[in-house]
């Protein structure tokens, strides 16, 4: 049940006083900033900023906090449509359709998609938050790790059916990714294919990895084009087309409510939502758009579906910080630890006792979307420009940026090392057509998916019958197998049921040729 009176006090403390809004600009910029330099992810940039919040009260501090994290949500789809480059795991799908929109010179229409979707699936996100925060919580808290590890599975298999031509091919990248993703202690404190070094005994630098086969592999591939947009013509940077972008995007009303639904419940699962939510989304788009073979061939459907879900999930992984204190990633771990630096514990207590606060922070993000609009088409133009760039400066400007960016991650040379070697890596995996986005959301997970499947096996001794405990789990792996051979088995059933009636009439004529015999004779 909502409580009025805490939502009016939570109006009133928020307008309050004007610093609550005026904190909002510069994290939005933030956040917009890092989330659009290759390298650079929005965890970093709340990390960075982080002790500058001990001067601040606690409203104060989440509301800088979640400006930057809504800044970089929108900002790392702005490197995966013009360079192919995702900013963060969660716009990974992005660039399946906004990167061929940019190679045809439709970029400009791709960012306002973009932005316009990002901005609704914020609105909508926390408008569920708003209602079902307590719902949500108590689902959350029934996920277990045997959930954990089925919807791990389930996400890198799907993004390995859906962005690679062959599914087999797709599923091999992303049980390779899984196994990258294993390298180094384990649980048990073993250490697996280390080769003696030790630079590898925490295990491969996440996005260092991503970087390289993403960013630089598909640099190498272009080294021998001029510009990103060949057409001189449509490489022009027009705020009007900006805008004609961000209008196009009521014409999708219903990919917008469904991604956001899938984000923001998807998106509550403590460290998997937001890699998975928007690729799921994609997903479901495809299968249900009436042209699905038009999806990566630069359908805005797809960047709508992406980036709703995309948005949407930081109001998903809000929900888990707020209501039971568990972060959903990086950049709620940030919060987290805002959180103590204020003396405040997040769960079911800070939801009973400081409820006028959450609706606080839930109405300040509706006016972070508000200002995301203004803030984005102001800046959009800027950033854009990188259309205009001659490759021989942009390939070794953004390999830069990428290589500094990941030692700044790592602290020493394992990070520059790791892009290169997984540059390599990638332009191999798209030389012979292998999902690299498999491969990188399986290097992302790997970890946990194993922790989560230990933590099943202890849990459950080693029974598969602990399986039949879990509906959904076991719902989970049905959708698994669903995605994986559904399509081929609805081929299946649809080809025999076209047959029948082909038989039937066959078998017909056939009785009345004979019918006809015997009257002549």
């Amino acid at each position: 049940m909502i409580d009025w009176s805490a939502v009016q006090e939570g109006l009133s403390l928020l307008f309050s006083s004007p610093s609550y809004w005026l904190i909002i600009i510069p994290g939005i910029l933030i956040g917009l900033l890092f989330g659009a330099v290759p390298g650079l992810q929005i965890s970093m940039a709340m990390a960075i900023f982080l002790p500058v919040t001990l001067y601040m009260n606690f409203m104060q501090a989440m509301l800088f906090l979640t400006s930057i994290f809504t800044g970089g949500s929108f900002g790392g789809s702005i490197p995966a449509i013009l360079m192919n480059i995702p900013g963060t795991s969660s716009s990974i799908a992005t660039s399946f359709d906004g990167y061929p929109m940019s190679r045809k010179g439709q970029h400009n229409t791709a960012l306002g998609l973009a932005l316009g979707s990002s901005c609704i699936g914020v609105l909508i996100g926390y408008g569920i938050l708003f209602l079902l925060i307590g719902p949500i919580s108590k689902l959350v808290l029934k996920m277990g790790p045997s959930e954990m590890a089925a919807i791990i599975l389930w996400g890198i298999t799907l993004i390995g059916t859906l962005s690679s031509g062959s599914m087999v091919k797709g599923v091999i990248s992303g049980l390779i990714g899984l196994l990258l993703g294993t390298i180094g202690y384990s649980e048990a404190g073993v250490t697996r294919g280390t080769l003696g070094s030790p630079y590898l005994l925490d295990g491969i630098p996440a996005i260092p990895a991503m970087i390289g086969m993403f960013a630089a592999s598909e640099l190498f591939r272009l080294v021998n084009t001029k510009y990103l947009v060949e057409d001189a013509a449509l490489r022009k940077v027009s705020i009007k087309a900006i805008l004609a972008g961000f209008q196009k995007t009521i014409r999708y009303p219903w990919g917008i409510i469904r991604g956001s639904l899938i984000g923001v419940f998807i998106g509550s699962v403590p460290g998997v939502g937001s890699s998975i939510a928007n690729l799921i989304s994609y997903m479901v788009a495809k299968k249900q758009d009436a042209d699905p073979e038009s999806f990566g061939q630069g359908n805005p459907a797809g960047v709508v579906a992406s980036e709703s879900a995309n948005s949407t999930s930081e109001a998903g992984s809000m929900a888990t910080l707020l209501a039971l204190g568990i972060p959903g990633g990086g950049a709620t771990a940030v919060m987290l630890a805002a959180f103590a630096m204020h003396n405040i514990t997040g769960g079911p207590q800070f939801i009973r006792e400081e409820t006028d606060i959450v609706y606080a922070i839930i109405f300040a993000n509706f006016g972070q979307a508000v200002l995301l609009i203004g803030l984005g088409l102001l800046f959009l133009p800027l950033l854009a420009n990188v259309v205009k760039v001659p490759m021989n400066y942009l390939v070794p400007s953004v390999l830069s940026l990428s290589v500094f960016g990941s030692f700044g991650l790592t602290g020493n040379m394992s990070g520059p090392i790791t892009v290169m070697v997984f540059a390599l890596v990638g332009w191999v995996f798209k030389r012979f057509d292998y999902s690299v986005p498999a491969a990188v959301v399986g290097i992302l997970l790997g970890g946990m998916a194993e922790d989560s499947l230990i933590y099943t096996y202890q849990i459950s001794g080693g029974q598969w019958s602990y399986l039949f405990e879990r509906p959904a789990t076991i719902a989970i792996l049905l959708l698994l197998i669903v995605s994986l051979f559904g399509s081929s088995l609805l081929a299946v059933v649809t080809r025999a049921h076209n047959l029948r009636p082909t038989r039937e009439s066959f078998s017909g004529s056939q009785k009345g040729a004979n019918a006809q015999t015997k009257n002549r004779r």
